[in-house]
C-alpha cells in the first residue's frame, strides 16, 4: 500500500476515526466518517463531481442513514472536497467502492488517493478478501489511481453495466 508523508494526528481532541492533513496552502484538512448535518455539502460535491448522473438527494440520504459507516469525507474547514463510499457484502468477503468524489477544482492533488487509503486501511482491518468498483472506461485518471492502489482490470468492460450505453471497467483488489 502507499505511505504519505503527510502527518496524521488522529487524537487531538477529536474522535480516533479522524485523521488530519494540511494542504498545500497549510489548511487543515480532516478525513473523518459523514455525518448526517453533511448532507447538503455532501449532495454539493456529488453534484460537482458527477454532474450528469449525481446522486438524488433522497439517495443520499438513505446512503447516510444505511452505510453512513462506509462513508469518509474530507473536510477543509469550510466544506467537503471529496468522498469515498464502500459497501460489504453481506458475507463480509467482498467489498465494493460504491463511489469516489473529488470536487472538480480539487483533482489532481491526491485527495482521491488519501480517500482510497483509507477506506481500503479499514477493509485490511475487517479482513475482506477482496475489493471491487467499476469506472467508466475513457476515465483515465481514476483507472490509473486505481491501478497505483493495486487494482486490476482482468475482467474487463462489461458493455450495458448500468443500461444500454453505460459500459464500466471493473476492477478488483485481491486483499
Amino acid at each position: 500500500m502507499t505511505a504519505f508523508p503527510e502527518e496524521r494526528f488522529p487524537y487531538l481532541g477529536r474522535r480516533a476515526d479522524q485523521a488530519f492533513f494540511a494542504d498545500r496552502n497549510e489548511r487543515p484538512l480532516t478525513l473523518r466518517g459523514v455525518t448526517v448535518a453533511d448532507l447538503p455539502e455532501l449532495l454539493r460535491v456529488d453534484r460537482e463531481a458527477f454532474p450528469e448522473e449525481p446522486y438524488t438527494q433522497v439517495v443520499l440520504r438513505q446512503l447516510v442513514d444505511i452505510h453512513g459507516d462506509r462513508i469518509l469525507v474530507l473536510d477543509d474547514g469550510e466544506g467537503l472536497l471529496g468522498y469515498v463510499l464502500f459497501v460489504n457484502t453481506s458475507d463480509g468477503y467482498v467489498s465494493w467502492i460504491m463511489s469516489l468524489a473529488v470536487i472538480p477544482h480539487q483533482q489532481g492533488r491526491g485527495l482521491g488517493r488519501r480517500l482510497m487509503v483509507e477506506a481500503l486501511r479499514r477493509l485490511r482491518t475487517e479482513h475482506v478478501h477482496q475489493v471491487r468498483l467499476t469506472v467508466e472506461p475513457t476515465n483515465a485518471a481514476a483507472i490509473m489511481l486505481y491501478r497505483s492502489l493495486g487494482f486490476s482490470s482482468e475482467e474487463g468492460v462489461e458493455k450495458d453495466y448500468f443500461g444500454p450505453g453505460e459500459d464500466r471497467l471493473i476492477m478488483t483488489l485481491a486483499m
